[in-house]
């Protein structure tokens, strides 16, 4: 007997599985408020050199005003196009006196331009504070306010590594709790950092804590979920990012403060801790290491709920426990386990290409928000309305074409048309962004079925370190990503071919992966192997098992 025939009867998908749904949307909310937040508290608004010659010297009002206009455009210098720099000035003899006279500034500026000498002026109309303007990380600093989104995602990929083992070895539920608690406390010290060095350990420590939402909540779901569900269950869980990407260009555009967006963000946190005691843990992952009387109690709640109440008497010990022998929970298993066999390490080199590629374009084109003729509130607004679509329409037709061709064919295209919209010209403005924004869906589609696709491809005993080691590699991605895009002041076509490469690249390797649609869920590493996972009818599955019983010693501890 297997967990999805204890599921058919109990209900795969009733009001148990709904409230599961329900109660994990908060925290796949959270996460896009904190992944995409870069792009707001660390925005760069226009900005030029200070002068402190004009500064405190008069009130302007009128034509006073416009003169002061013309003044300061004599003291920047323009850039080839015609702007005005913002990181040079033309220096003025500091031994002069105005006498509240701003014409005497004609003629007394130096012809050769120098870096800024007194800091920097910026335009408050659009942030009123940013990271960059608190700690003037602009022109030579100008790395270091884009480090910080880097900061944030090798956090989130150490914390992919440590809460895949610990999700494998504690359990689904309790690493929720740690993920809500820590990104609570690390989002508060964001908020309250004094300087540039303890805000990037705080957002690296807050992208650490994070992850525990990210690939705990998508595996808790799908555990809980029988087979013919589980394409609507990654769904409507995906469109909580989605809800999470719109809802943070509204609290952006409402709050231009930096350390007030981040408390804001960060308090669905504390309703989250309360909601934790509504979780289940999985009973799947509980079987498959010998806790019986707990997944017991998880499955009769289960039972209830779902008003199959004459199914009660069936889950008794002796029962489930034969769910436990044949998945042999005797073994730890750990991240070595990943490439010991030959199948798993073929997933294990073939999902991790894909998923780098995967958030390594999402984040180049979410990171890059300006540009497209609308402004960055607006333009965050539709990416995450794009989703929504790319989502349902995913939905509509993944158990047609299948989780191996949506993914490859949406990583492919997403490719193509970001390869595209970089040779056109900027003049085509709203061209550009009608591309960008469908590039922005596929990409969406391509990460909507990696999770879903992931959390198949890996057996039970190997699920949380099969989305824990793949959740690295994207984090790798989702952190270069922000480099990538700084290439561009060196090669105008460096980044969009960059991203396009990849995307293509890895949507071709996906081709060498299992389809994995309508196929149940594998348990332990021999159902990869064998592919004893995708036996489908009753009989089958009973002649699978007697095999099992009957195969050699070692051969069983293989298939652990």
């Amino acid at each position: 007997m297997r967990f999805e025939d204890i599921l058919r009867e109990i209900g795969g998908f009733n009001k148990f599985q709904f409230l599961v749904l329900y109660i994990l949307w908060l925290p796949r909310v959270i996460l896009p408020l904190h992944f995409l937040l870069h792009n707001f508290i660390s925005g760069v608004p226009p900005h030029h050199c200070a002068l402190p010659h004009l500064d405190g010297r008069f009130s302007a009002s009128g034509a006073e005003k416009e003169e002061l206009a013309q003044i300061v455009a004599l003291g920047i210098p323009r850039n080839s196009d015609g702007s005005y720099s913002s990181c040079k000035m033309y220096t003025v003899p500091m031994d002069f006196d105005l006498n509240g006279d701003l014409s005497v500034l004609y003629g007394n500026w130096s012809n050769v331009s120098v870096p800024c000498q007194d800091g920097w002026v910026y335009d408050r109309s659009q942030f009123t504070s940013t990271t960059a303007t608190e700690w003037d990380l602009v022109c030579d600093n100008k790395k270091l306010n884009q480090a910080l989104a880097t900061f944030f995602f090798i956090g989130v990929t150490i914390g992919a590594v440590v809460f895949g083992q610990l999700s494998d070895k504690f359990g689904r539920k309790p690493m929720i709790q740690v993920s809500f608690v820590s990104s609570a406390v690390f989002g508060i010290v964001e908020a309250f950092s004094t300087s540039y060095v303890m805000f990037a350990i705080a957002r690296t420590l807050c992208g650490f804590a994070l992850t525990g939402m990210s690939i705990t909540t998508v595996a808790l779901c799908v555990e809980w979920t029988d087979v013919k569900h589980r394409t609507f269950t990654g769904t409507i869980i995906s469109l909580g990012w989605s809800v999470g990407n719109m809802l943070l260009a509204l609290l952006a555009y409402l709050i231009r403060d930096w350390r007030h967006l981040i408390l804001v963000v960060t308090s669905p946190c504390l309703v989250g801790i309360i909601a934790w005691w509504w979780i289940p843990e999985s009973a799947r992952w509980l079987l498959a290491n010998g806790r019986v009387e707990e997944a017991q109690k998880y499955l009769i709640n289960c039972a209830k709920m779902n008003g199959k109440y004459s199914c009660t008497k069936n889950l008794d010990i002796e029962n489930l426990k034969k769910i436990t022998i044949a998945e042999d929970s005797n073994k730890n298993h750990s991240y070595l386990d990943l490439v010991r066999t030959p199948k798993l390490r073929k997933i294990m080199l073939c999902s991790g290409i894909f998923w780098f590629a995967v958030a390594f374009t999402y984040y180049g084109i979410s990171f890059n928000i300006t540009g497209f003729g609308l402004n960055i509130y607006l333009t965050q607004f539709i990416y995450g309305v794009i989703e929504v679509p790319a989502k349902v329409g995913t939905y509509l037709t993944l158990d047609w074409i299948g989780r191996r061709n949506g993914q490859a064919w949406s990583l492919i295209i997403a490719g193509a048309l970001i390869g595209l919209n970089s040779i056109i010209p900027t003049e085509f403005a709203a061209v550009r962004t009608g591309i960008a924004v469908i590039g922005k869906g596929f990409s969406e589609a391509a990460f909507t079925i990696a999770f879903l696709y992931t959390s198949e491809l890996y057996p039970t005993v190997l699920r949380q370190c099969g989305l824990g080691y793949t959740s690295f590699i994207a984090r790798i991605g989702g952190s270069l990503a922000p480099m990538v895009i700084l290439f561009e002041d060196i090669w105008h076509f460096g980044p969009p071919v960059v991203f396009s490469v990849t995307a293509i690249f890895s949507g071709c390797v996906v081709f060498l992966l299992p389809e994995t649609t309508n196929v149940q869920l594998p348990e332990n590493i021999l159902d990869v192997e064998e592919g004893r996972h995708t036996l489908s009818t009753e009989a089958e599955r009973d002649v699978e098992l007697n095999e099992m019983n009957s195969a050699p010693a070692d051969l069983q501890e293989k298939g652990s």
